[in-house]
């Protein structure tokens, strides 16, 4: 079933300026494409990048600003080139939503390299001159390229963090090859850690945690750690002198003081 939506109106959490509070705005998103997927959206996570770029931390910042870049939806529309999706198709879109997609890095699926400048859900000029805003919305509109199908059997609430957080910590242990026989520390146990420390778990390798207290503990081993330190006890340091093979950093820089 195409669609050939036009003036699509949402509602949108904004940021007039930095470090403003939000505000429930209007907005307007582009009318379909023939390769646009039209998504509404049910949840959306909180990155801590949403937070940066609200407080323009990077000083990049382009105000009024929609964050959100973990979306996970319904399909409630799709262009008339679009094959992939229907209508109803429960979808996710992380922090990508266009790329040229004819350089060497957008053939061989590493859009974020593109050449010409991959385009972020937020706070990012399309290649139609226009800025992009996020998922802080009940409505986006987005390439169908750049979006993904969550299966049926994963909560959409549980999927939406998945989409930067989890392929955040999932993409380097895949490249690494992390499974049995490797080992694995993870340093923090925040919104990445958590998610980094069960998928090297159920790829089978042996984990380590390393976090500042042992507030932790029970959280730690019910996500499958083997072995978990508190960076606060100077005893750690002895301890966890064995072969770790891939270090998973799932902290702040500022508080990247371990050994």
């Amino acid at each position: 079933m195409c669609n050939n939506h036009k003036n699509i109106t949402t509602r949108v959490l904004s940021v007039p300026s930095a470090k403003a509070p939000f505000e429930q705005t209007i907005m307007e998103r582009r009318d379909l494409r023939p390769d646009d997927v039209l998504i509404d959206i049910k949840y959306c996570g909180i990155c801590h990048s949403d937070i940066h770029n609200a407080h323009n931390d990077f000083g990049s910042g382009v105000f009024p600003m929609v964050p959100g870049h973990e979306i996970a939806g319904i399909v409630t529309a799709i262009g008339s080139e679009v094959t992939k999706f229907a209508v109803g198709d429960r979808v996710g879109v992380g922090c990508f939503v266009d790329s040229c997609g004819e350089c060497e890095f957008c053939l061989r699926g590493e859009e974020q390299f593109c050449k010409k400048g991959v385009v972020v859900v937020f706070n990012s000029v399309g290649y139609d001159g226009k800025l992009t805003y996020g998922g802080y919305s009940q409505k986006i509109v987005v390439k169908d390229k750049f979006v993904v199908r969550i299966p049926d059997g994963l909560d959409l609430a549980v999927a939406s963090p998945l989409l930067c957080a989890g392929i955040t910590t999932y993409s380097p242990m895949k490249h690494w090859n992390v499974g049995p026989g490797k080992k694995v520390a993870i340093v923090g146990m925040g919104g990445l850690g958590h998610l980094a420390v069960q998928f090297a778990h159920t790829m089978g390798a042996e984990v380590t945690v390393l976090s500042q207290t042992m507030n932790k503990k029970e959280e730690v081993f019910g996500f499958g750690a083997d072995y978990y330190y508190a960076t606060s006890d100077t005893a750690y340091v002895y301890n966890f002198r064995r072969s770790e093979e891939i270090l998973g950093e799932c902290i702040s820089t500022k508080n990247f003081e371990i050994a």
